[in-house]
């Protein structure tokens, strides 16, 4: 349970722990447990061979998948620091994750975004082809589009993530969260650059649309349901169709806080 650069593992040894106290406590899923977690000895491991069984299919087999993973955490091991923040972002801002082992196996936006960054990979390796063919799973399985040119950093919570969309030349930095049915997308009728830049630490609620080539400053939050045309500055919150600056966020880094109040609970 240790990888080969930096020794112990802690995500891992802890992930390996709850799915075996799982398998013990439910034995219907302990043949389960064993193919995804129990047997292999890394992280990277594991996540390949799951992500693997899911985005294969008629026109990809398993093994072929998983190869083309297993070359992915090799060439580019950056993924590997990625989805562990991508874990541990899940367990600090989602209430409903008490274990690692949750959102590894079953939270469709973790899966869909580390099947994102190996489609990624793909795509700046001149490999679009294959890049296109896994945004079409990611689709057909967790109800994410997300381009495979996007650019997207660490720490990411994309939370239920049904219909969330990411454009081409979308930019996500680090340590953002994202609710379901958010639109990162073009106008329609332009050409290159014309997807948002979203930047550190960032709160994007349920149902919110930033469309153009817009950026949203860091530690801003955009209420839900709000429609965002035009640039916002940094340390605002943003609500409204279209959206207009309303206030600040209640605390440094609104992605993490996770609170979508306006104004002060204690006002209501």
């Amino acid at each position: 349970m240790k990888t080969e650069d930096q020794g112990e593992d802690r995500i891992w040894t802890q992930l390996y722990q709850e799915a075996n106290e799982e398998a013990a406590k439910e034995p219907i899923l302990a043949s389960y447990l064993h193919a995804i977690v129990l047997n292999h000895n890394t992280l990277e491991d594991a996540l390949a061979f799951h992500l693997a069984g899911k985005l294969s299919g008629p026109s990809l087999q398993p093994m072929l998948m998983r190869e083309v993973i297993d070359e992915a955490f090799l060439k580019r091991p950056e993924i590997g620091i990625e989805f562990r923040e991508d874990l541990k972002a899940i367990l600090e801002r989602d209430a409903a994750a008490q274990k690692y082992v949750e959102p590894f196996l079953h939270y469709k936006g973790f899966l869909a975004l580390q099947s994102y960054r190996i489609a990624h990979w793909l795509w700046i390796s001149d490999r679009k082809g294959l890049a296109f063919h896994l945004q079409n799973r990611i689709s057909e399985l967790f109800g994410v589009d997300i381009h495979p040119a996007a650019t997207i950093g660490k720490g990411l919570l994309i939370d239920h993530a049904t219909s969330v969309v990411i454009g081409e030349t979308a930019v996500i930095e680090d340590d953002v969260s994202i609710l379901h049915e958010v639109t990162l997308g073009g106008t329609g009728n332009m050409t290159g650059d014309r997807h948002p830049k979203v930047r550190k630490g960032v709160l994007i609620g349920a149902g919110a649309k930033i469309l153009g080539n817009v950026e949203i400053g860091e530690f801003s939050k955009i209420a839900a349901g709000s429609v965002v045309l035009t640039d916002l500055p940094p340390h605002c919150t943003a609500a409204g169709v279209p959206a207009k600056i309303v206030g600040r966020p209640f605390s440094d880094i609104p992605a993490y806080a996770m609170n979508h109040h306006l104004h002060k609970p204690e006002e209501d």
